[in-house]
């Protein structure tokens, strides 16, 4: 007995299997025009997409903005009685750098002193034949050298979302490398926005340590005047002495926190749209939501039936 019940199972799971067949079959007219207009719909979209170049770079911390900091660590314990603090850490600056980098205020500093804030907006696309970028009209009228949009110029937030979606930082905790990539549809704009932007964070943070040394300076020749001891003036005189070679190298150093590996390069290559892999999963989609609709008006068809 209870192998005529296992014997009925089966048979019941059979005759659904060839049910299921059979809807799709007679309904397979409809599944192929979805499947194909999905794929007609995805190719089209394919090829309508405008193609992204990306420039990288790959940074060397720099290693000799911190060898005088070393040398300045010898002396920490008599900075630290005249109340200066020497720090020396290169990785920290370089996190910091990083950081930075990524930041709302940077960012926005960085797209003012660039002047590429129409650039950023209102370029969508790149005739590669004339070499020249395509901008929306929409957005900026070069021919009246204003902004079409209602607010007016994009907001600061506005400018740091655009640029925040087209670069990318990565850095290895093992090696210290930091990798730097900023895509844009033209390869020639993309190679000028990566440049620019290592520039702007080596000299953001060279400005940033000249600031830090010219106050120590100004703090230990203000205990100078104030200390009537031959021993402790002897010590602030060398004190000076470090922090102002220190500012001397600082200024000399044009890539202070960072180092390219090699000069960036300009993009052969697109990196986006991947056009295959849209076609190919525009038609998979389609086809799987065909099927998928056709068992469903079956199942509620013979509900009903």
């Amino acid at each position: 007995m209870k192998d005529d019940v296992q014997i009925d199972h089966h048979t019941d799971e059979e005759i659904d299997l060839r049910e299921l067949f059979q809807a799709l079959w007679t309904d397979k007219v409809l599944i192929i025009a979805t499947t194909a207009f999905f794929a007609i719909a995805s190719v089209s979209y394919a090829l309508s997409v405008t193609n992204e170049y990306k420039a990288e770079v790959l940074l060397v911390p720099a290693q000799g903005t911190n060898q005088l900091s070393g040398a300045l660590s010898q002396l920490g314990g008599l900075a630290s009685l005249a109340g200066v603090n020497i720090q020396n850490g290169e990785s920290s600056e370089v996190e910091i750098a990083t950081h930075i980098a990524k930041s709302w205020g940077f960012i926005s500093k960085f797209v003012s002193n660039n002047g590429i804030s129409i650039e950023l907006a209102a370029v969508n696309g790149w005739d590669k034949d004339a070499n020249q970028l395509k901008y929306n009209e929409d957005i900026y009228d070069f021919e009246e050298e204003k902004w079409m949009l209602e607010a007016g110029p994009p907001s600061d937030f506005q400018l740091f979302k655009f640029f925040e979606g087209k670069k990318e930082i990565k850095q290895d905790v093992m090696t210290g490398l930091v990798t730097i990539t900023v895509n844009s549809f033209s390869p020639h704009l993309a190679k000028k926005w990566l440049d620019l932007y290592v520039a702007e964070i080596n000299k953001y943070m060279q400005d940033r340590e000249i600031a830090k040394v010219s106050r120590n300076i100004d703090y230990l020749e203000f205990q100078l005047k104030k200390t009537e001891s031959k021993e402790m003036q002897k010590v602030l005189y060398q004190l000076i002495g470090e922090q102002i070679k220190e500012k001397m190298v600082t200024e000399a150093s044009p890539d202070y926190i960072f180092v390219p590996a090699g000069p960036s390069m300009l993009p052969q290559e697109k990196f986006r749209p991947k056009r295959a892999m849209i076609s190919i999963w525009g038609t998979t989609i389609g086809g799987i939501l065909s099927v998928l609709f056709v068992l469903a008006r079956h199942f509620v068809r013979k509900r009903k039936g």
